[in-house]
């Protein structure tokens, strides 16, 4: 099957992608930390400091147009997440302090003998403020493993763990370290049947393919707009009806109703306006390239569809993006891939994949790339639990490639020919 999106298009929309290094094309694999964004985003966020610069809720224009580009971009990330209503989105600076804030409210009605689950496979900004929380509380924290050979979540220990104590559930809908795609959906119904909550980190799927949080079931689902082609923005679903009785953590004088009663302090209005148009770039390629995947969304009209035919065309692509990087990758001798590699189970992963090389680190590897114009990310990136689980903490982590749907395969030929000149 052929390529759904033209690249040549979708790569004219970003400035970025037209840098070089040493006269070289830049390629841009470092995708999972932080993406490059259209210049519909550059220019939403310029248009609004040039003209809309305001604080909330002045009786004047500017604060009036500030308010409109707020509420729109409230109503966008709605759109893109399907949500009821867009006073289910609180945005925040990032992922991390959003869940750290929810945390603590959610908190207050934890205590001794209550339970909280974590698992393995997660960021740490999916681990640490509930385990932080727990302590706090004196509750008690369960953690799920993953198969170090499969790299799949142990979702039968997972169930197992869930019971009449537990009252979170915390789990990632893709993981950011190696790929894999969780079931989401039956865990927040298992958290669901037993009185518990469910908290969704979807920092690393939301870029890669349709999300639909009253599908999922779940309580709250957390992402960040850096990742999917806009800002450096945070945003945190939640359901009303919890976000409503939780108590926030806010000054006196701010609303106490969602969103605003978890959007403490002034937030960055042009970071939300950015945001704004990072959905619209996306819908934008639901009406341009998303025309046969239509069907499948009968239920949505409007920027919904968009977003959805959108999200779904870009997913299609990355399925040949995945196995291409695959395909390299598996021409270097002794090169050990961390992740899902079988090529009929590419829609459980998404093209987030890493490797280690036996006697390479893997700075030195993505230095030697780097100095070619390839940009790829080594370490950790914060999924600690990941890379101590697969004894590699103390190795430098892993090297982590992750494409996105601008993307070309000639760019993951370049890595292919650059990984062998290391030979």
């Amino acid at each position: 099957m052929g390529f759904t999106l033209d690249t040549s298009h979708i790569r004219s929309l970003f400035p970025s992608l037209r840098q070089e290094v040493d006269g070289i094309p830049a390629v841009f694999l470092d995708n999972p930390g932080g993406t490059q964004v259209s210049q519909g985003v550059i220019d939403a966020m310029s248009n609004y400091l040039a003209r809309h610069n305001a604080n909330r809720g002045g009786a004047f224009w500017t604060a009036r147009c500030s308010d409109e580009i707020i509420d729109e971009a409230h109503q966008a990330m709605a759109d893109l997440l399907n949500a009821a209503s867009p006073d289910e989105i609180v945005f925040g600076p990032n992922m991390t302090t959003l869940t750290f804030s929810v945390s603590r409210a959610i908190g207050r009605q934890i205590g001794p003998g209550d339970e909280i689950i974590v698992t393995r496979l997660d960021h740490d900004a999916n681990i640490t403020p509930w385990v932080m929380m727990a302590e706090d509380r004196g509750a008690t924290v369960r953690w799920v493993d993953f198969d170090p050979e499969t790299y799949m979540l142990d979702l039968p220990g997972l169930r197992n763990l869930i019971n009449e104590r537990t009252r979170v559930v915390a789990v990632g809908y893709a993981s950011n370290a190696v790929g894999t795609i969780n079931d989401v959906k039956s865990v927040c119904g298992w958290a669901r049947d037993a009185g518990a909550l469910s908290f969704v980190d979807a920092v690393q799927y939301v870029p890669h393919g349709p999300v639909d949080v009253q599908d999922l079931g779940c309580d709250m689902l957390a992402c960040s707009a850096y990742k999917f082609f806009g800002p450096h923005m945070g945003i945190l679903y939640g359901r009303y009806d919890l976000l409503d009785r939780l108590q926030a953590y806010k000054v006196r004088p701010a609303k106490n109703v969602p969103p605003g009663k978890f959007e403490t302090g002034t937030q960055s209005h042009e970071g939300i306006a950015g945001t704004l148009a990072s959905v619209e770039y996306l819908a934008e390629v639901g009406r341009r390239y998303g025309g046969q995947y239509r069907a499948g969304f009968d239920q949505f009209d409007g920027r919904k569809l968009d977003l959805r035919s959108g999200m779904t065309a870009i997913e299609q692509h990355e399925l040949q993006l995945s196995a291409a990087v695959l395909d390299e990758l598996e021409t270097i001798p002794d090169i050990e891939i961390h992740g899902i590699t079988d090529r009929d189970c590419l829609d459980q992963r998404v093209p987030t994949i890493s490797f280690t090389w036996p006697g390479r680190h893997p700075r030195a590897i993505a230095e030697a790339l780097g100095n070619q114009g390839i940009f790829v990310w080594d370490g950790n990136y914060y999924a600690l639990a990941v890379t101590e689980r697969l004894g590699l903490e103390d190795k430098g982590g892993m090297v982590r490639i992750g494409a996105v749907h601008y993307n070309t395969l000639d760019e993951i030929g370049r890595l292919g020919v650059a990984l062998r000149n290391l030979i």
